[in-house]
């Protein structure tokens, strides 16, 4: 694989519009991957980040804040011209972060990203965009996130569908309307779905919806100060929260850790379910 250093963050504010004049081509993942060697994290942008999604203020960056790091170069590898989708409409289904111990404000690291594992899915294709944080010669953060790119008109089984249950909620969020522009504004995520109902609607939501990371993130404040420095917390994403928007969270004890869901307030709509793990 190819290692290409980038040696400052990329501008999502150009990177955006020429996603929505990509179309993509090819067939084939690159077989490269974007390196920024020294990466220091700023204390207001990680204050900003905390007060958005929920955080405690801590030298401990949240598990999902160097999502932040990464993202940049995350959309750069999938605007460059041999990319086989478009970015713009591709489905973020589900999302693995993995801290190997906690990292700290006043840290240098090196961040790596690649997309690997391009494969069939019933609606479509899938593939994953690795990305890594490293100290020194440690991989100390890891993060998977796994695509959807949908093609054809199926919807998967004609059976009849199963009633969904709601378990018994733990808490109700209330999800602002402006929280897309507010998690945009700090996390360089303007896709236009989670902006303005009418930037939504022209790629067929309703209203605005959250960031799924949005979502992970707030869910995983919840937990603050219950987990062990080194743990993994995985997430599927389901059914988009409308915005504004109300939401039931649902958390419960397992053998090694602790599972959640999020669901709709009133109706059966799940929104996404997670784990977290410790390792």
């Amino acid at each position: 694989m190819a290692v290409r250093e980038v040696t400052s963050a990329p501008s999502l504010a150009t990177l955006y519009p020429k996603a929505l004049l990509r179309r993509g081509g090819g067939s084939t993942l690159p077989n490269t991957e974007l390196v920024r060697p020294e990466v220091v994290v700023d204390p207001a942008h990680v204050a900003a980040y905390n007060e958005v999604c929920g955080f405690r203020f801590s030298d401990e960056l949240p598990a999902t804040y160097p999502h932040m790091l990464v993202f940049g170069l995350q959309m750069a590898l999938m605007t460059e011209p041999g990319f086989p989708f478009p970015l713009l409409g591709l489905v973020h289904v589900e999302n693995r972060i993995t801290q190997h111990r906690p990292l700290l404000l006043g840290e240098t690291f090196r961040v790596s990203v690649r997309a690997e594992n391009l494969r069939p899915h019933e609606k479509g294709s899938q593939f994953d965009m690795v990305s890594e944080v490293h100290s020194g010669a440690d991989t100390v953060w890891s993060e998977v996130s796994t695509y959807l790119r949908r093609t054809g008109s199926g919807s998967g089984s004609s059976g009849p569908r199963t009633q969904l249950t709601p378990p018994k909620p733990s808490a109700l969020w209330h999800v602002p309307g402006d929280i897309g522009r507010r998690y945009a504004e700090v996390s360089g995520d303007r896709n236009p779905i989670h902006l303005h109902p009418l930037t939504a609607r022209l790629f067929g939501f309703p209203k605005a919806i959250a960031h799924g990371m949005w979502t992970k993130a707030h869910a995983l404040a919840s937990f603050e100060g219950r987990l062990p420095d080194a743990y993994s917390i995985a997430v599927r994403f389901k059914q988009p929260v409308l915005l504004p928007g109300r939401a039931a969270f649902t958390t419960w004890q397992t053998d090694d850790g602790w599972a959640f869901e999020l669901w709709h307030a009133r109706k059966p709509k799940p929104h996404l379910d997670g784990v977290i793990s410790a390792l």
